[in-house]
């Protein structure tokens, strides 16, 4: 009879709920695939049991604004009410850390994909680096990745992809870069800092920096550190920490870390293909 009331006590306390907290993305899963391991747990520790469609009924949670998969990072969540804040955190602005590598393309335009193209890099410069980042400052026009979640015709253009079905590449959209840094130069591998606003992809980036230098570039690894207030080293909950009390904990702590989040002013043009997943 204690256990149940003490179950009856965390599924309350689950259910309560309401906001926006971060997790720490982990490389390989989608983030669907990690938005749903993170509902069973906080479902299986409050004694809930569920399946299929019931389960998503169950417990409204989504995340705003989806990572490849290969990359890692802060991943913002909503829970309750807070899903209908999630639409603010497509919009706002990101800080990620990029490793490149100069002389290979892939068809994904990172780790995971075929080479596609291959070309000597030998000849590009630190300075060669450092005066093309100055291109893909500020307001910029970008073309979309095949591989992506933007959609077509109701389906992601990577599904499409990784069917064999021909696709079009999606129009040179505008995209907003707040600030764009060289942190290291090791050929054929580069870090790079990118701050940026919504609609935003590092991989095409990358993958344009590698054709302005005359050669081709991919990125190997991909960080997102800081998604509107949410830092990675601050507010991302490590996988050992989903859980009721701990969520309660960040969500408590991240309203007065939204209270104080300045506003960046947005692009006239927000992009329609992308809206906040919620399951």
């Amino acid at each position: 009879e204690a256990g149940g009331a003490a179950l009856g006590r965390a599924a309350d306390k689950l259910f309560s709920l309401s906001g926006l907290f971060a997790v720490r993305k982990p490389k390989g899963p989608t983030s669907a695939a990690v938005l749903n391991l993170l509902k069973e747990r906080l479902l299986a520790e409050a004694g809930v049991q569920t399946n299929g469609k019931k389960r998503n009924q169950v417990l409204k949670i989504g995340h705003g604004g989806t990572l490849d998969s290969a990359a890692t990072g802060v991943l913002v969540v909503g829970i309750g009410k807070g899903t209908k804040m999630l639409g603010t955190m497509l919009t706002g602005s990101k800080k990620y850390t990029a490793i490149g590598m100069l002389g290979k393309a892939t068809d994904t335009l990172d780790a995971t994909g075929k080479v596609t193209e291959e070309k000597p890099y030998d000849q590009v410069t630190k300075g060669d680096l450092e005066n093309v980042l100055q291109k893909f400052t500020g307001d910029i026009m970008q073309v979309p990745p095949l591989y992506s979640a933007l959609k077509k015709d109701g389906e992601r253009l990577s599904t499409l992809m990784k069917r064999g079905e021909a696709v079009e590449a999606k129009p040179a959209r505008p995209v907003r870069v707040y600030s764009l840094s060289l942190q290291q130069f090791q050929p054929p591998l580069f870090t790079l800092d990118v701050e940026c606003g919504g609609g935003f992809y590092v991989r095409s980036l990358v993958n344009d920096i590698g054709k302005e230098l005359s050669t081709c570039a991919t990125v190997q690894e991909l960080t997102r550190t800081k998604q509107g207030p949410f830092t990675l080293e601050e507010h991302a909950l490590q996988e050992d920490k989903w859980t009721i009390d701990e969520i309660a904990q960040s969500l408590e702590h991240c309203t007065a870390l939204l209270l104080g989040e300045p506003a960046r002013k947005k692009l006239k043009t927000e992009h329609p293909g992308e809206t906040a997943v919620i399951c």
